[in-house]
């Protein structure tokens, strides 16, 4: 099982709406599939220009982890020398904090996931949850 287009362009969409309609600071929004390929990204105008990489490195995060933002921000801070080692290797590709978060669905498995920037980390994870639920799927923070 994989996301589809159509379903990432749709989580993707109503995550930068949510966004707009809670006036957060402009989005970025990166949709992978469960290989860790990008599927998806979409930006506010005005978002800043690392959005696009922290957005990815807090999806491929949670994918090469298996669990949400929340939980990977959590062992990051009591493991802080672990993940440096995973950082460096992952190429510095891992942003272990809220925003990034695992796209599952009914039954459990693992369609892809999401990473959003722009604002606080925990407004981020607002979004990527309304998207996900939005689409019918199960968000999975952490």
């Amino acid at each position: 099982m994989t996301i589809r287009l159509e379903t990432a362009l749709a989580i993707a969409g109503t995550a930068l709406a949510k966004g707009k309609e809670l006036q957060f600071k402009p989005l970025t929004v990166a949709v992978l599939d469960p290989g860790g390929h990008l599927v998806v990204l979409l930006r506010d105008d005005n978002s800043s220009l690392l959005r696009p990489e922290i957005a990815m490195g807090k999806a491929w995060g949670v994918l090469g982890m298996g669990f949400g933002g929340r939980e990977l921000a959590r062992r990051a801070e009591k493991t802080p020398q672990f993940f440096a080692a995973l950082s460096d290797m992952s190429g510095g590709r891992m942003v272990p904090v809220q925003g990034g978060v695992i796209i599952r669905d009914a039954d459990g498995a693992i369609l892809g996931s999401i990473g959003i920037s722009g604002d606080t980390s925990a407004n981020d994870e607002i979004c990527a949850v309304a998207g996900i639920e939005a689409a019918r799927l199960v968000a999975d923070a952490g």
